[in-house]
């Protein structure tokens, strides 16, 4: 399989994967995972738990490399180069070159406990790309603006709700300029209250444009904002199409039990947000209606 010409790679997806394998320890996570993401796409991987969604999605950005197949990104092969008819391993120094093109949101937000908001997401910049401090410094403000964090320059993780730690880092990955965003279940680990200002920021940046593969379990998020939605479950691509016809009108046995269950539990926000300054209004209105909200539980025990 060789690499695509410069002639061709205009017209490829800005994700073309092919036949991806991966396994840890003789099991088989990944069982020839065939993909193709568009420029401006949204698309979601929705499966159950250890199905291969998080594997595949740190196979693109080479945190995870490959058994087998193939992985282009903006028509580079990620984490390889063909010389002949055989695949060569780039260096370390390569693929960290191609992972600056990548931005990833984990479920944990990652943050430098250390360093205030502003100083987290001026680090990358600085220290990879050799940015000069006052020009990362007024990327970092303006980041912190688009996520609605223009307040908070001086707080430290610590100091910060989950929801507005998750929103400083992506905008921490988005201080990078990546032509591609990566999001692991992003509000996994938020309070119910909080996924819905996570979840405006993403639909904001896709409306602006941002290419992204989000893992999630929120289906408001996939049916409202995907143009795609792809169905994995044990390591196999099981059904995928637009959000309407996988969601409402699945085909596949796999596909309908698990959204039974995803839709028979509780979802976090019903709507996504159309703006985040919308979120932020919902998720103060129901801390104000909570009684027993975090900050009043010492009182109340």
């Amino acid at each position: 399989m060789s690499a695509p010409s410069p002639d061709t790679k205009a017209g490829m997806p800005l994700v073309h994967a092919v036949n991806v394998t991966k396994a840890f320890h003789g099991t088989e996570v990944l069982k020839g995972i065939d993909l193709d993401v568009r420029k401006g796409q949204v698309v979601c991987l929705l499966g159950p738990s250890g199905s291969g969604k998080t594997t595949f999605l740190r196979c693109i950005n080479q945190l995870e490399t490959l058994d087998g197949g193939r992985i282009w990104v903006d028509g580079d092969l990620m984490g390889y180069e063909e010389r002949g008819d055989k695949l060569h391993h780039l260096t370390s120094k390569a693929i960290a070159a191609q992972r600056r093109e990548i931005g990833m949101v984990f479920q944990r937000f990652n943050l430098f406990p250390h360093k205030t908001a502003l100083e987290n997401i001026m680090e990358a910049p600085t220290q990879v790309k050799g940015e000069n401090k006052t020009q990362a410094r007024e990327n970092a403000i303006a980041l912190l603006e688009r996520v609605g964090l223009q307040d908070k320059p001086s707080a430290y993780p610590a100091q910060l709700s989950g929801g507005q730690q998750q929103r400083v880092a992506i905008a921490r990955a988005l201080a990078m300029q990546p032509k591609l965003m990566l999001f692991d279940e992003p509000t996994s680990a938020l309070d119910p209250e909080l996924v819905g200002e996570v979840l405006a920021v993403m639909r904001e940046l896709a409306n602006d444009g941002m290419t992204m593969i989000v893992v999630t379990h929120e289906m408001s998020f996939a049916r409202e904002v995907a143009d795609h939605v792809v169905f994995i479950d044990g390591g196999v691509v099981v059904e995928q199409g637009d959000p309407t016809s996988v969601i409402n009108n699945p085909q596949h046995d796999r596909t309908r039990s698990f959204l039974r269950r995803v839709q028979s539990e509780h979802q976090a926000v019903e709507h996504v947000p159309e703006t985040l300054q919308a979120a932020v209004a919902t998720g103060t209105h129901q801390e104000l209606a909570d009684p027993t909200s975090d900050s009043d539980l010492d009182e109340v025990e």
